[in-house]
């Protein structure tokens, strides 16, 4: 196997439009640190904040950030009840500077399953925000990959469309994220090797990076290597 040798210009690959971040690790941060897995949420979420701006500021397109899965309903009743409270607390302050920065906030997932509070907030943050033209950041929580696809083929059937009317631009017309482009850059953090339900379709030709630094360790500088990273790749979309 021969290994390409990176660009000599990397200031002349174009950045990726569309980045998509796991953000793993938040738990153990904490547990490392003997602090509470509430702690390692907590600091979680202000590297998100951090992250937002950055690329905000830098004027990039589409940041997808992995909050809540379908499947983390399973945790403990308490860890999950601290989640949804420290989120809609830092929807409700994050919103108007959003809106003054020109972030446009989306979600993805299933709005209808969250807590009235959590859901009064993220609907609110959208309706501020959803004429902002700047970075447009996609908040995944209490989202699954099989879901968005189980969510898509039912709206298609309730069209009642004829199968040879449904093709691949139908189909993502459907999708939580219709209307965006496809993940470029998919970042997971934390030292795990798999994609954990996210973004299936949206990630089929993303370009993966996998961090072993918690989310919390995750900055400015390890971001700029994922990119740079990125940048070093050839992509092909199945041709030569």
């Amino acid at each position: 196997m021969t290994t390409e040798p990176p660009p000599s210009d990397a200031a002349s690959i174009p950045l990726p439009r569309h980045i998509a971040i796991i953000m793993d690790g938040n738990g153990r941060w904490a547990e490392s640190r003997g602090l509470p897995r509430f702690e390692g949420h907590l600091a979680g979420l202000e590297r998100a904040r951090h992250i937002i701006r950055y690329l905000a500021r830098r004027n990039f397109e589409y940041l997808t950030l992995f909050g809540f899965s379908t499947e983390n309903w399973n945790r403990p009743d308490a860890e999950v009840s601290g989640i949804m409270t420290i989120f809609a607390k830092i929807i409700d302050q994050e919103a108007r500077e959003f809106h003054q920065m020109g972030i446009r906030l989306h979600h993805l997932g299933r709005l209808e399953a969250l807590p009235a509070g959590l859901r009064e907030s993220i609907v609110k943050a959208i309706a501020l925000t959803k004429d902002n033209t700047g970075l447009t950041f996609n908040l995944a929580f209490n989202y699954g990959g099989r879901t968005e696809i189980l969510d898509a083929v039912r709206a298609i059937a309730a069209e009642k469309l004829s199968p040879e009317a449904i093709d691949e631009t139908v189909f993502a017309e459907h999708l939580y994220t219709a209307g965006m482009p496809d993940v470029d850059l998919l970042i997971r953090t934390g030292g795990e090797l798999r994609l954990s339900n996210f973004l299936p379709w949206q990630s089929v030709y993303s370009e993966y990076y996998f961090s072993d630094a918690l989310w919390p360790d995750f900055g400015e500088k390890e971001l700029d290597e994922a990119i740079a990273t990125y940048q070093r790749r050839h992509r092909r979309f199945g041709g030569l």
